[in-house]
Formats: C-alpha cells, sequence, structure tokens
C-alpha cells in the first residue's frame, strides 16, 4: 500500500509505458538524488515518505530531511559525511538542482521500522563554525567579509552599497565565523549567506542582486494557493529602537536611538562607537517595520525555482494582502506521499528602498501631508502617490503593488489625518467659545 501510494507521487513507475502515460495525461512531481556522485532516486522512490528541504535566508544552513521506509530492513544507514545532492521538480517541465548537503544526523525507528536521513548545507563549513580570537580596525565591512570568506576557502559577492561602509574596530572574542556573519548582517541590515561556495552579503529586504539588478519578482493568485496565514501586528510596539556606546573620551555610557518615543527596544550588545550603535539602532527598526505584516503562503503546486530574497505580489486573497509587495524569507519545499510537491513560504511587507533610512528617523510630527510608494508593474520602479503639502509628509510604511492601491492608502490616511487635526483642534475653539 506504502509503495503504490509513494509511486503515484513520485513518478517513478518500473514500467516506462505506464510512465510515459501517465507523464503525458498530467504532471507528476519528480526527484533526482544522489549519494557521493551516485544516482539513488529510483531505488529509494517506493520507499519515499517524505522528503523536506528548507532554504533559510541568512547564514543558517539550510537542511534536507528524508525519511524512507524500511519495512524489509534492506536499507543501509548512510555513513555521516555522505554528501547528497538533490534536483526537484515535474514531469512536464525539469528538474531544478537545489544543492549538496552532507549527512549529520541518521535515525532508525520502529516498528514500523523507518529510516529518517538529516543533512545541512555543504557551505557550511566547518571552519564557520570554529571559535576565534581577533579583531579588525579602521576596516569597511567588505575588508572584513573578505577576510572571513579566504580563511574559508570561499570566494566573495557583496553588494556595493555595503561593501565601502566603515568599521572603526570589531572584535571577535571567542566567536565563530558564522556567528559573527549573522552578527554583521543583523547590525548592517544585510543578508549574508554562503551559497555554493561564495558568501553573500546583500542588502535585506531589497529583492536586488549583488550588482543591484532586480532579483524576479513573483506574481502568486489565489488559485495557486493551498493555505495562508496573515498576521498584522501594532507597528507602534515599539516606538524606536535603542543602542549603546561607549564614547571614546569617556568612560559612560551613551545611546543612539533610531525612530524614538517612550516605548524603546534596547539592543543587548553595546557598541565601541556612536556610528556602529545607530547603525545597529536603524537595521534592527527596519526589521520591525518589515515583520508588522507577515504572511506565510503554501502553494499545492510546488515551484522548485523559488528561493529567499524574491519579492511577491498576491492576487484575490484578502485586499489588505493584494495590495502590499511581500519580501520572502525560508522557503520550504516538501515533497510527500499525502500531499505530492508543496511548497511553504515566509513572507513579510516590503519597505520602500528610498525610505528605509528616513523610517527610521521618522518619529511623531505634525505631518503636513502623506505620501506612499508603489512599485510600477512595467519596470519595476518605485513611484509615489501624495495627498495634501508634501514639505513634511508621512511617509506609508509598506511598498505598495501598484499606483490604486498606494491611492488608496493614500487617500485613507489622509482623511484619518485630517480627523485627528480636528479632533485636536475641538477643545481649542471650545475653549475660545467659553
Amino acid at each position: 500500500m506504502i509503495d503504490a501510494a509513494i509511486s503515484r507521487v513520485t513518478g517513478y513507475l518500473k514500467d516506462a509505458v505506464d510512465r510515459y502515460k501517465r507523464d503525458a495525461a498530467y504532471p507528476v512531481p519528480a526527484f533526482r538524488l544522489t549519494v557521493d556522485g551516485h544516482d539513488i532516486a529510483q531505488l529509494i522512490s517506493p520507499r519515499l515518505m517524505s522528503l523536506d528541504l528548507t532554504d533559510n535566508r541568512g547564514v543558517e544552513a539550510d537542511q534536507l530531511s528524508i525519511t524512507l521506509s524500511d519495512h524489509d530492513g534492506l536499507l543501509a544507514i548512510p555513513p555521516k559525511g555522505a554528501v547528497l545532492r538533490l534536483w526537484l521538480g515535474w514531469t512536464d517541465t525539469g528538474l531544478v538542482d537545489k544543492g549538496t548537503y552532507t549527512v549529520d544526523e541518521t535515525e532508525h525507528s520502529g516498528a514500523p521500522d523507518v529510516l529518517s536521513i538529516r543533512a545541512r548545507s555543504a557551505d557550511l563549513r566547518k571552519g564557520l563554525k570554529v571559535k576565534r580570537e581577533r579583531s579588525w580596525s579602521s576596516k569597511t565591512l567588505g575588508d572584513i567579509l573578505r577576510d572571513i570568506a579566504i580563511g574559508n576557502g570561499l570566494t566573495t559577492t557583496i553588494a556595493a552599497a555595503l561593501d565601502s561602509l566603515g568599521i572603526p574596530h570589531l572584535t571577535q572574542a571567542n566567536e565563530s565565523d558564522a556567528n559573527l556573519l549573522s552578527r554583521l548582517g543583523e547590525d548592517f541590515d544585510a543578508m549574508i549567506s554562503v551559497k555554493a561556495g561564495c558568501l553573500l552579503c546583500l542588502p535585506a529586504g531589497g529583492g536586488k542582486t549583488a550588482s543591484g539588478l532586480d532579483l524576479p519578482h513573483i506574481t502568486l493568485t489565489r488559485v495557486e494557493g493551498d493555505q495562508h496565514r496573515y498576521l498584522q501586528a501594532e507597528r507602534d510596539s515599539y516606538d524606536g529602537v535603542r543602542a549603546y556606546f561607549y564614547d571614546v573620551n569617556s568612560a559612560k555610557k551613551q545611546e543612539a536611538i533610531a525612530g524614538g518615543g517612550k516605548n524603546l527596544k534596547d539592543l543587548r550588545h553595546t557598541y565601541s562607537d556612536k556610528q556602529s550603535a545607530l547603525r545597529a539602532a536603524r537595521a534592527e527598526f527596519n526589521r520591525l517595520q518589515r515583520g508588522s505584516a507577515t504572511l506565510s503562503y503554501t502553494l499545492a503546486m510546488g515551484r522548485p525555482d523559488l528561493i529567499p530574497e524574491l519579492t511577491y505580489t498576491l492576487q484575490g486573497v484578502k485586499a489588505e494582502i493584494d495590495e502590499i509587495i511581500w519580501y520572502g524569507g525560508n522557503v520550504q519545499h516538501t515533497l510527500s506521499a499525502d500531499n505530492g510537491y508543496t511548497v511553504n513560504l515566509s513572507l513579510e511587507s516590503k519597505l520602500p528602498e528610498d525610505t528605509v533610512d528616513g523610517l527610521a528617523e521618522e518619529n511623531q510630527q505634525d505631518y503636513t501631508g502623506i505620501i506612499a510608494y508603489y512599485r510600477e508593474e512595467k519596470t519595476g520602479k518605485e513611484k509615489t502617490r501624495t495627498a495634501g503639502d508634501q514639505t513634511k509628509p508621512k511617509r506609508l510604511l509598506w511598498l505598495y503593488a501598484n499606483k490604486y492601491t498606494a491611492k488608496r492608502a493614500v487617500d485613507r490616511e489622509w482623511k484619518r489625518l485630517q480627523e485627528a487635526k480636528a479632533k485636536a483642534m475641538r477643545p481649542v475653539q471650545d475653549g475660545a467659545t467659553s
């Protein structure tokens, strides 16, 4: 019974004629898997219970989990360190290379007997996990990333906007390179990862390549989705972010604030200078803004071409979901006997690129107008819609999907702003009358 169910999903039938007839009728999920260069897909296909691949954003290792039926006891437990390479796709469109993974954990359980194999991306070298002691002074972010890459046998691709950013002083004290990369990514609001032997550093939330070109923009419809979960958090839960630093000429702890107000989020790390502290505070504040709306979206028919860092437009789901651009985080590919091949996307609201630094500085003000940014559908460029006087406009948080949704948002916020001003004026007018 298990064999029959798996065969329907994975598209590997012993009878080539039956397979051809079926594939001609409708597309079927397909995969290819090699172990140390040997193709084993057809051998394990009848035993495959589930295959999960999580493509993580950032320096965290991608993870591959495979569960196989060992009902007849004939499976051999693979050794730790074996190298797996995976391709995923469909019988009508072909396969997409999803990278290489090193087996680091195996488990055999029963009854019924099941073999579970867990592997992590081979790009996260052992050297990245070794704790080190070193420091840099008067260097750029690019200089430090290249030093780390050379020490781990990696090439580098660094966005020009990040490469030349100065770092007065940085200390790596009993800290692994992987942890340091993660910390730098947080401080600079950058996406730093290791893929295919290359250390990548891109602006977070940009949806761009290191050279500045736009990554593919994906449009998804309600028909393509199987499940979704939309969450909008209160953006004003934190008014700003505070980071602490020590002044060179004083032992007194100083503070740098992005945003403002009474309810501030404090960063735990204490920085060596004001520039680094303010940069970290701005980065965290922007992350909080992006996370003010999140969306988990499951595709009923998986797409192997989807990776982290892409941008998305949704259509036909819900007005609040459809009206903004979404920025892609982790991507989970799942192949199973019960559900076929599905993909789950972790998305967050995208900020306009032109206003990221401005958002970090903006606080409650006496606004004179409203400005919203939207993505021009034909060119992919960011443009604006406005209302009121633009001397001191309130910038709307999200990047909107088109000029129509941006205009609706501007009109809605402009109406709220006028109503709030009228309400604030009433006590003054009432007092004057009395």
